[in-house]
């Protein structure tokens, strides 16, 4: 048992939480998360309408009795967000999570709702904030995760004991982290569980990525990934390829949102995730390096306890 304070707000058994995956986190994935003993999540603002969150919501209890989260992804596409959130405080999420963006409108919506809170941050300051907003728990990601990352390039071992120290909730890392190994480093910098994203992509849960997705994180290394849109302030971590080789010619180009919107698009994003196609990218972290397989989620989780648990006997030296 690895038993945190996360685990204890959450009501896991695992302190492990699973990041929100623009269209790919919905009820197969969140459900398998929860019912290995994570905290599942699906992603809100990925789908179409209030009736489709509903209807995930209610799949996602079909298959487990854990608990699970929503996560809005604030800037997506800049939608407006108050009608989907309408729908995950009536039919009473546990968990609502927020990320690309800030979180103040959510935190007034969300007033007197009994739901656990938690937010993304990429800096110091930002989880401070969100303290003060008053969320439960904040999730930290360093510069080696995948998709959206802080605007300074700082890595998940400075940034963690950093918000660690300066806020009293529990933090939760995520950037880089794949593996047993991961988790029991992010609890030695003092925080209190991590999130995983990649990882989570390359399992057979995932059932929206297509395979070249998968066999793409778990042939590549720790070199194949690369910072886009860092000219919109924004920067997202990606596979490499010859999309992305695109964007960043048009970046340095240029520079302007309305010169690389179609080629940083969801539609293009969609076309790589789901259909496999080179004319198009997908998010994913360094941590792609460290990944070797494409296990179930249930694999996935046995396999890291295990890890935990040598390491633990290590450092007792037994």
């Amino acid at each position: 048992m690895l038993e945190t304070r996360l685990t204890k707000l959450l009501g896991i058994k695992y302190p492990i939480v699973q990041g929100g995956l623009a269209y790919l986190a919905y009820s197969e994935l969140a459900s398998a998360v929860s019912n290995a003993g994570g905290l599942g999540q699906i992603t809100a603002m990925s789908l179409q309408s209030e009736v489709a969150l509903r209807e995930e919501i209610k799949k996602v209890r079909e298959m487990t009795d854990k608990p699970f989260g929503v996560n809005f992804a604030i800037g997506q596409h800049n939608r407006p967000f108050q009608h989907m959130l309408e729908v995950a405080v009536e039919e009473k999420v546990p968990v609502i999570s927020m990320t690309g963006g800030n979180p103040a409108p959510i935190f007034d919506e969300l007033k007197g709702v009994d739901v656990k809170k938690i937010v993304l941050v990429a800096a110091r300051k930002q989880a401070m904030k969100a303290e003060s907003l008053g969320a439960d728990a904040v999730m930290v990601v360093g510069q080696e995760g995948g998709g959206h990352l802080g605007r300074s390039d700082v890595g998940t071992m400075v940034l963690v004991p950093q918000v660690v120290e300066a806020v009293s909730i529990p933090v939760v890392a995520s950037g880089g982290i794949g593996d047993g190994k991961g988790l029991m480093a992010a609890l030695a910098l003092g925080a209190e569980g991590i999130e995983m994203g990649t990882r989570f992509i390359a399992t057979r849960e995932c059932v929206h990525a297509h395979h070249k997705y998968k066999e793409a994180l778990v042939q590549g290394t720790e070199d194949d990934t690369i910072v886009i849109k860092r000219s919109l302030g924004a920067p997202a971590r990606a596979i490499h390829n010859t999309w992305t080789d695109e964007i960043i010619q048009i970046e340095t180009r240029e520079g302007t949102y309305e010169a690389v919107k179609d080629y940083i698009s969801g539609e293009a994003n969609k076309r790589y995730i789901y259909e496999g196609s080179d004319d198009g990218f997908a998010w994913a972290g360094q941590v792609m390096g460290r990944i070797k397989d494409i296990p179930t989620v249930s694999e996935l989780f046995e396999r890291m306890m295990s890890e935990s648990e040598q390491i633990k006997q290590k450092w007792c030296g037994r």
